[in-house]
């Protein structure tokens, strides 16, 4: 995982039995227990190596229900649904930028782009993971091109963008769209010009980016309400925080979830494993093809 996102101390209030920056003792029973909640709700692998990140990223979790014991913490996930959610996503890594990987993006539009443009019905493509939703727009972006004059496609095709994460606050921001300017700037021209607009606190994704996104909640290991084959399937840098008879079942789904002939994209430092490696052909670096069934 990513550094730790959250407080890395507690401003104790009176009363709750800890001095003014003192942190609440992560004991390796406490840390056990959240481990084992991490992997049954979201399959993440947490190694002893995380103790310190899990401590900070729960400090403020902790100061919100006034407890100065993690023991008393994990009592509460064990009865409390809502705050279980919570912890998962507070110890859910979500770090991602513009054309992250651009050597994907080439790919997808030099080579899978020309054949969604030829084809015939609906096209749909899901980013698996998408955190706050610069793959997602990326895609988007590759799919509406570099003016619009090459966008003119779209007005007679049936295209559908959709965009997963566990956290309800990446929905959130993927849905609003607005980038601060240090992470626009990573969008290159003529994109940014083009399918960008400012905003306060930075820039939003155009109408015409925006119309072709739907993002919703969506925790990989549970049902997905999915019906359409997919198209395309990004799915990046999510698999490494997973052992391997996780990856070998999710890369499973993901196969069986794409229609003959598409298209899968896996972080730089992931692989296929188990069914999904024998069913899909290499044809990049981390980039998979279905192979067209046979007659």
């Amino acid at each position: 995982m990513s550094p730790a996102g959250g407080a890395t101390t507690a401003s104790a209030g009176a009363g709750n039995g800890m001095a003014p920056g003192q942190v609440a003792e992560l004991t390796h029973r406490d840390f056990q227990a959240i481990a084992a909640i991490m992997h049954e709700d979201a399959r993440i692998a947490l190694s002893e190596a995380k103790t310190t990140l899990v401590q900070s990223r729960l400090a403020r979790r902790l100061r919100k229900f006034g407890l100065t014991r993690f023991s008393d913490y994990v009592d509460l996930v064990h009865s409390d649904a809502e705050e279980r959610h919570a912890m998962v996503v507070a110890l859910t890594t979500n770090h991602t930028h513009f054309f992250r990987e651009p050597h994907h993006f080439d790919h997808f539009r030099e080579t899978v782009l020309p054949t969604l443009k030829r084809k015939q019905g609906p096209i749909r493509i899901w980013s698996a993971g998408c955190s706050s939703g610069e793959e997602v727009y990326t895609i988007a972006m590759c799919l509406l091109g570099p003016d619009r004059s090459s966008a003119s496609w779209l007005r007679h095709a049936d295209v559908r963008l959709l965009a997963t994460d566990i956290a309800p606050h990446v929905v959130e921001s993927v849905q609003r769209g607005v980038y601060a300017e240090n992470v626009a700037s990573g969008v290159p021209e003529p994109y940014r010009s083009t399918w960008m607009r400012p905003a306060a606190g930075g820039f939003q994704m155009a109408d015409e980016a925006r119309q072709l996104v739907t993002a919703k909640v969506l925790n990989l290991f549970e049902p997905w309400p999915l019906k359409a084959a997919y198209d395309v399937i990004f799915c990046r840098n999510v698999m490494i925080y997973f052992g391997d008879p996780a990856k070998e079942e999710l890369e499973h789904r993901f196969v069986e979830q794409l229609a003959p002939g598409a298209f899968l994209y896996i972080g730089h430092s992931e692989r296929l494993i188990g069914p999904a490696a024998a069913k899909m052909r290499s044809c990049g670096h981390t980039i998979y093809h279905k192979p067209e069934s046979r007659a």
